[in-house]
């Protein structure tokens, strides 16, 4: 039985997983859970890489102490993040959290040297201010001089464990840097940022032997003997790998902090219209794209719920919204105003407030107001995924800790009118664990992975209960109406 290790970090916590097949069945256990999250130092929102190293060395501790002795392990964590290391590799400076606002206008003034449509021809990913393009652009200029090298975070994570500098693909093409036609990082936006092609490592895919984890590690803390194989390091590149679909006319919500919906596909797809409609052509393992689009998500509850000193599970956050009355309030989810306010509860009320709406009051009422709202998104962005893209979608894979949420996902199905395949919550971690299966030659390709995947876990179904076209409309033209 060979054993597989996960480290699947978000925004919020992290997780170190244990994958085991047996009888064509994989099974998980958790091993090791902290919590993650920036914090502000000196003005910044900055993460504390060095925590989440500790962390993955912990648990990797704890693997050897339940008799694992041999593993391979694969990183996957949020995207955008980098860290800069000087010639002697040493860090340099704070990681930015992409919450900073340091970017805020750096999008507008960097477009005035390079047009946002020349961008888009080359890159085909969506403008969002975060992007690493832009957070490069405002970054320091005397400490960007002074790194020798620009690692994302997964990629730090491998060299601090095994001591090799690689830039895993499927992350690094979040930066709006990578040429989607040399398939590599862009030279004259690099030009742009004032910065050499040097400086970033070689571009790995998904399934790139690492190697092992270094001797004087093993040695101090104790670790099993631990081959690091390369998963699709960015997180939405994972779910997406473990969404459990067959056949064709599918797509993926991927529910998180962040909500990521989109379709897998073979190419990329630069129109002018999914320009327009900010599209993104985010490379994914094994010759896939993710044609996709960003929507706040789960972030929204997550606040509100820390706001009420947690006071309330999710779960009961959900059934208060159950019994609060529907589409009472509602708000654009993915609006700036609610990235990251001092306080996501005022944020909410004082739009509702502004915009002429009954200002939610009770923990129930502004949960409903955004799972309504959350809902109607999805609606708006599927009809809009299917005209970008002039293919019509059957149905919809919600994976991810909000395919949890039965009461968000039959409102979803209700309102897109379309059959929601709910589970499994491990996506993520399923996607990183199945790379490392095919590298290291436990199944044969995607296609077994995804039947794995169903034969395991629980995939919860909801079919669409009938709405009145009417009111669908009416609530559809009013929540286009919010902006």
């Amino acid at each position: 039985m060979n054993n597989y290790l996960a480290v699947d970090i978000g925004a919020s916590s992290g997780r170190v997983i244990w994958g085991t097949l047996r009888d064509g069945a994989l099974r998980l256990r958790e091993i090791h859970r902290f919590s993650n999250g920036f914090h502000e130092k000196d003005g910044k929102f900055c993460w504390d890489i060095e925590y989440l190293f500790e962390q993955i060395l912990l648990g990797l501790r704890k693997a050897k102490a339940l008799g694992i002795e041999t593993c391979t392990l694969g990183i996957d964590t949020w995207a955008v993040d980098y860290v800069l290391m000087d010639r002697e590799g040493e860090r340099i400076g704070e990681v930015y959290a992409y919450r900073d606002p340091r970017t805020n206008g750096a999008p507008e003034r960097l477009h005035r040297h390079v047009p946002f449509q020349e961008i888009y021809a080359k890159t085909g990913i969506q403008q969002l201010s975060f992007n690493t393009l832009y957070q490069l652009y405002v970054h320091d200029r005397e400490e960007l001089k002074a790194a020798e090298h620009i690692l994302l975070v997964p990629d730090y994570l491998h060299y601090r464990l095994c001591g090799v500098l690689k830039s895993e693909a499927t992350n690094a093409s979040t930066t709006q840097l990578l040429n989607l036609h040399t398939q590599d990082y862009d030279a004259e936006l690099l030009a742009l940022l004032g910065l050499q092609r040097s400086r970033f490592p070689e571009l790995v895919r998904p399934g790139a032997r690492l190697g092992f984890i270094r001797e004087e590690l093993v040695r101090a803390h104790g670790l099993p003997r631990c081959e690091v194989i390369c998963a699709a390091t960015h997180d939405t590149a994972s779910a997406v790998l473990g969404v459990p679909a067959q056949g064709t006319s599918w797509g993926y919500l991927s529910s998180g902090t962040w909500s990521l919906i989109g379709v897998e596909r073979e190419r990329p797809l630069t129109s002018r219209l999914a320009m327009e409609c900010n599209y993104t052509n985010e490379w994914g393992a094994f010759g896939t794209y993710r044609f996709l689009k960003n929507m706040m998500g789960m972030w929204l509850i997550q606040q509100v719920r820390k706001e009420l000193d947690n006071a309330y599970s999710f779960a009961e956050l959900a059934e208060l919204a159950a019994a609060a009355e529907p589409f009472r309030s509602l708000i654009p989810c993915s609006d700036d105003r609610f990235m990251n306010p001092p306080n996501m509860t005022e944020a909410i009320r004082s739009f509702c407030r502004q915009s002429g709406q009954p200002v939610p009051a009770s923990p129930g009422e502004l949960a409903r107001c955004i799972f309504d709202s959350m809902a109607l998104s999805y609606d708006v962005y599927v009809r809009e995924l299917e005209h970008v893209t002039g293919e019509p979608l059957k149905q919809l894979h919600i994976v991810g800790g909000g395919s949890n949420n039965a009461f968000l996902c039959q409102l979803s199905a209700d309102l897109l009118g379309m059959e929601i395949y709910a589970g499994p919550t491990e996506a993520t971690v399923l996607g990183n664990l199945a790379v490392q299966m095919i590298a290291d030659g436990a199944i044969r390709d995607l296609g077994e992975a995804r039947g794995m995947i169903r034969h395991s876990f629980e995939i919860r179904k909801y079919e669409p209960r009938p709405e009145d076209p009417a009111r669908l409309k009416e609530l559809r033209d009013r929540y286009r109406s919010l902006g």
